[in-house]
């Protein structure tokens, strides 16, 4: 799968020369550009972005292993002109992310997946920041994007910093999402935290069945969505 899109469309001019049939010639230009303008539509490929944490990235892995991956294998066995990005990248705390993500966007997006949050609970950032980092990216994806569809992915945390806090933490996502009113997730490790046989040695990070497992999961949020489009 490629991480960034390369995709660039060829356009064929055709000179075509007339002896003094200026209707002909007119004709001819017209079905050129509607040529031209076929070409363009055929070539290019919507892209579904997926921006978060070593999850998203698939720490430990192949990069084709890693979920983004394997939905975009969906896209393709349904052949659908979409174009999976995989912008997660380890360690990223929901301030990291703020500051990134102006360069993430510097394409169109049609979709996009906000995975992001997790290192944050584990490393006890004050929750109101949390939220305001994830309220600003949205923002940001909005004022530059402002029709692409949000996902927001809901995470959970061990219970390490606190029942008060885990549990704050967890309904932060559910909120944001339906403060901005953007598609929600509520687990993306649904079926796959806490199972060692889905998870490496670290106990965090998915295996490659258990990151089948988080593409099953956004794929039932995301087939309907694309086919929408």
């Amino acid at each position: 799968m490629r991480i960034l899109p390369v995709f660039y469309v060829l356009c064929c001019c055709l000179f075509l020369f007339s002896c003094g049939d200026t209707q002909k010639k007119e004709g001819q230009d017209e079905r050129e550009e509607n040529s031209q303008s076929t070409t363009k539509i055929a070539g290019e490929r919507e892209v579904v972005l997926f921006f978060g944490t070593s999850l998203t990235a698939g720490m430990g892995l192949d990069p084709n292993e890693a979920y983004p991956a394997v939905i975009q294998q969906k896209i393709d066995s349904a052949g659908w002109n979409y174009e999976v990005v995989n912008a997660g990248l380890s360690g990223e705390t929901t301030a990291s992310g703020r500051n990134r993500i102006d360069w993430v966007l510097n394409q169109d997006v049609e979709v996009f997946f906000l995975e992001l949050g997790a290192n944050d609970g584990l490393r006890g950032i004050p929750l109101e920041e949390t939220r305001k980092n994830l309220q600003a990216i949205i923002d940001i994806v909005r004022e530059k994007n402002p029709q692409a569809t949000i996902i927001l992915a809901g995470m959970q945390i061990p219970p390490n910093m606190g029942r008060e806090y885990t549990t704050e933490f967890r309904e932060i996502f559910p909120q944001l999402a339906e403060k901005n009113d953007v598609k929600y997730l509520p687990f993306l490790l649904e079926g796959v935290a806490g199972d060692p046989a889905l998870n490496q040695q670290d106990g965090i990070h998915p295996t490659a069945e258990g990151q089948e497992i988080m593409a099953s999961t956004v794929w039932k949020m995301l087939e309907p969505e694309l086919q929408d489009q």
